[in-house]
């Protein structure tokens, strides 16, 4: 080997050297032992656990039975290891998208000997959802469900396209031991001023509104929650009420009322709020 192959040989391992330091090593995988849900962060910290998971009992979501009963089924059918499909959980605000996530995933794992994992993973990180899955492939027999709460992307955002790769198109496909779970207040997951310029700019308008929409249609499941009646919002109340031992009667439901009007909406989160308005104006403890 003469000095010019010598040192191009020292170059390109000088590069490749450089080029490893550049790209961390993938996250360690964690104690799965440690709980049951866990938070990603797509750095040195990886999959940090959750020893407690803030959420409300399944049967305090009142006004939602046929998505709730929807999701559940759904959820028992992939920790029993049966075809199933990612989620979305669109529309209104406060009507209790990812508070049925994790009451459906409490509820699955009940006398469950190996539970499925939860795996929270923020929007921001979505761009990370491929190296994610490598860990959670590797984890196998054990399941996971993969859940990005508000998620929705803006006109200059073009991390949707890895998430719709990931989805369904990707090479490697979803691992079957994980599935997707997403909320969000859209339904196509993209602004509609974003959808319209594309079709008014477009060569082929059809064609680039059909690229935006696809992401959506990588959810098998669609799950649309509506602002609720006031009868569901009282009904609500009640069930709060029932569950912490807070007096029932018509003085709480005409303050439950009074409270919608000064909020100008209705919706679960309202009643929890009021919920806790109330006992501490009355001086109730809800433990």
């Amino acid at each position: 080997m003469n000095s010019m192959d010598s040192d191009q040989s020292l170059l390109l391992a000088r590069i490749a050297a450089a080029l490893e330091r550049l790209s961390p090593a993938p996250p360690a995988a964690p104690d799965w032992a440690l709980a049951d849900a866990y938070v990603w962060q797509p750095d040195d910290t990886g999959l940090t656990p959750v020893p407690q998971v803030s959420r409300v009992e399944i049967g305090l979501l009142k006004g939602v039975d046929r998505v709730r009963d929807q999701l559940v089924e759904n959820t028992h059918r992939f920790a029993e290891g049966l075809p199933a499909n990612n989620t979305l959980l669109w529309g209104a605000r406060g009507m209790g998208k990812s508070s049925l996530v994790k009451a459906a995933h409490a509820d699955i794992n009940r006398g469950r000997a190996l539970p499925v994992i939860l795996i929270e993973i923020h929007r921001e990180d979505i761009e990370s959802l491929p190296a994610l899955l490598r860990v959670l492939r590797a984890a196998a027999p054990r399941r996971f469900i993969v859940f990005c709460d508000d998620l929705s992307f803006e006109a200059t955002d073009q991390s949707y396209k890895s998430l719709k790769a990931v989805l369904d198109g990707g090479i490697e496909g979803r691992p079957a031991n994980v599935i997707f779970y997403a909320t969000s207040n859209r339904r196509h997951l993209l602004p509609r001023d974003m959808m319209e310029n594309e079709r008014s700019t477009a060569i082929n308008p059809h064609e680039a509104v059909e690229e935006k929409v696809s992401l959506s249609d990588r959810f098998g499941l669609w799950l649309g929650f509506h602002n609720c009646s006031q009868e569901d919002f009282l009904a609500m109340c009640a069930g709060y009420a029932a569950h912490y031992g807070l007096p029932e009667g018509e003085a709480p439901k005409a303050a439950a009322i009074e409270w919608t009007a000064t909020r100008g909406s209705r919706s679960g989160r309202v009643a929890w709020q009021f919920i806790q308005d109330y006992a501490g104006r009355n001086g109730l403890a809800l433990g």
